[in-house]
């Protein structure tokens, strides 16, 4: 017997699954077209928590429940941290904000991922919408700023066959060895080329005049700005060419056009500025609110959805959260021992709390420091709804097959609000409330009600319905002579589940030798990991993969500066041979 049901992880795709004989297959009829990644594929082979544990030592279910109910008594409410990490996309899963906002806890704000590039596209346009995978299937040309998708939305491939592709990313991937036109740009070059580009399509008369006039009416003021860069130093800062600029400007003139851009290319302090600058050039393409063409970055996957769960409290940001301030803390879905930047401050910040609680699904460097562990349901044993950054579906999860261990967010919210005389409502209320929201299409399948297909169609969610330009921006190029650290997803981890890597990946013009052990310096830690030469590399980077242990060593728990996002890319690092 088989039932549909889809993916709950923190991904561009979100995937249908069919689930048949305990198996997970690809669904034919949705834009997974009957295949998985990597991550689920081998699903069934990561091994997950089973049994609660206290101090070490195993107990049941019932149990572990006791024990939490007993140390949230034995706090003030103002003494709990709720930390909740993103792993999962289920909207129920906010349901335990539900019960901790309304005991009094501290519950957390900002992002270890996007939000900076985020904060930029909202102060341009107003609002974040989603360019839905369909339309990017409608364009002519695709340019991929700063994605992997090969690595990190596999499903992209299919879409943009067959169409011009322009890549722009310091490491030269799978998709930019097979593009039209790769440039193997600078790390943090990104804000400088785009306000280029800008600038060039406005000298070569270019732009789209009518689209400007309507919903750009500051853009000679942008231009002007763009005009305070210096075009030879810039260029060789980045290490662009006029050359490839005007090809560039060349293969997208007159075409339906989508920009496709990755997180990496906001990690860090003027991140914002980067996707608001690569908006602008957008506008200046006239790419927003026509048919196959836009800006695709991580939409607000819960655009046109209201939450039906309290979750007003008093708030700290997930970049540097000051755990050592609360005598208990509640870690939800989330491994902040190795994801937080700066892990040694991290690892002294938690080391003072009197209760850290651990509820998740697999054992991490966070599991291992837990007072009390409460294995959590994975997504085919729990009934759930999800909605996605990068299409406009409504995705039903629901209970697929039965185990004998963990509990749901629901089941243990539910619990807990029993247990404190907090008003919670059945689990079946929340999600025909969330159900709600959604309308079933021609197809059959459901999306979420009043989004729009094509986005901006009548001007953009400001004020006076025009874009906001950039009106300054640092001419900073910190570029000296350490390297760039660059920090992508792995194709075969997502963050610190499933398989992680091990290895730092350096050009061999370093001078060093495969898996020989090195030390990775920053000014704000190190970590000595393994060699892997790779020559696709820029000889002035050094990848380490998201979820390698010791990488967060290295980085800063600094935010940005438009909005609580880490900018794990800030900080320039060397190497060094370890001498032991």
């Amino acid at each position: 017997m088989s039932d549909v049901t889809a993916c709950p992880l923190d991904c561009y795709d979100a995937c249908g699954i069919v689930y048949d004989n305990a198996k997970l297959k690809g669904a034919k009829d949705w834009h997974t077209k009957g295949f998985l990644c990597p991550h689920l594929n081998h699903y069934h082979k990561y091994k997950q928590i089973h049994m609660p544990r206290y101090k070490g030592k195993e107990i049941a279910l019932d149990e572990a429940l006791v024990k939490l109910k007993d140390i949230l008594n034995s706090s003030k409410s103002s003494e709990v941290l709720h930390y909740r990490g993103n792993a999962n996309f289920g909207l129920m899963q906010e349901v335990t904000d539900h019960f901790f906002a309304l005991f009094g806890a501290t519950l957390v704000n900002g992002s270890l991922c996007d939000e900076a590039g985020e904060a930029g596209i909202i102060a341009g346009r107003g609002s974040n919408l989603n360019m839905p995978l369909s339309e990017i299937q409608k364009s002519e040309l695709v340019i991929i700023w700063g994605r992997n998708p090969h690595a990190t939305s596999s499903h992209l491939l299919p879409v943009i066959r067959d169409k011009i592709v322009i890549v722009i990313d310091p490491i030269k991937t799978k998709i930019a060895k097979i593009a039209d036109l790769y440039i193997q740009i600078k790390p943090h070059g990104d804000l400088y080329l785009a306000l280029l580009l800008s600038r060039f399509l406005y000298i070569e008369n270019s732009c789209d005049e009518e689209f400007i006039q309507k919903y750009a009416s500051d853009f000679e003021d942008y231009y002007e700005l763009t005009q305070g860069i210096r075009i030879k130093t810039t260029l060789d800062e980045i290490d662009v060419t006029l050359g490839e600029i005007g090809k560039l400007l060349e293969l997208v003139k007159n075409k339906k056009v989508a920009i496709v851009c990755g997180v990496g290319i906001q990690k860090y302090s003027d991140g914002s500025d980067v996707l608001r600058a690569i908006d602008a050039f957008g506008v200046s393409l006239g790419l927003f609110g026509r048919e196959g063409c836009g800006v695709s970055y991580l939409g607000n996957s819960k655009d046109k959805i209201t939450s039906p769960f309290h979750t007003k409290a008093q708030r700290i940001s997930k970049v540097n959260s000051k755990f050592k301030n609360y005598k208990t803390v509640f870690i939800q879905g989330a491994n902040p021992l190795s994801q937080m930047p700066n892990t040694s401050r991290v690892k002294e910040s938690i080391k003072d709390v009197q209760n850290v609680i651990y509820f998740g699904l697999y054992e991490n460097e966070t599991s291992d420091v837990a007072d009390l562990i409460i294995p959590a349901k994975s997504f085919l044993y729990k009934n759930d709804i999800r909605t996605s950054y990068s299409h406009n579906a409504m995705m039903f999860m629901p209970k697929v097959a039965d185990n004998d261990f963990g509990i749901s967010e629901y089941d243990l919210s539910n619990y807990l609000c029993k247990e404190f005389n907090i008003d919670i409502e059945d689990e079946s209320f929340y999600l025909q409330y969330f159900k709600n929201f959604g309308v079933i299409k021609m197809d059959g399948s459901w999306h979420v009600e009043n989004r729009e297909e094509v986005p901006y169609q009548n001007g953009f969610d400001t004020k006076n319905r025009e874009f906001c330009f950039l009106e300054e921006f640092d001419t900073d190029f910190n570029m000296n002579e350490k390297l760039f650290l660059i920090t992508p997803k792995s194709v075969t981890s997502l963050n610190s589940q499933f398989r992680r890597e091990n290895s730092v990946y350096l050009n061999s013009s370093h001078g060093f030798f495969e898996n020989e052990v090195v030390k990775i310096v920053s000014a704000c830690g190190n970590v000595k990991l393994k060699v892997k030469i790779n020559d696709d590399l820029r000889e002035d980077c050094v990848v380490i993969y998201s979820g390698t242990r010791g990488l967060n060593n290295l980085t800063s728990s600094k935010h940005s500066l438009d909005s609580k996002n880490a900018i794990f890319q800030e900080e320039k690092v060397e190497v060094i041979a370890d001498l032991g």
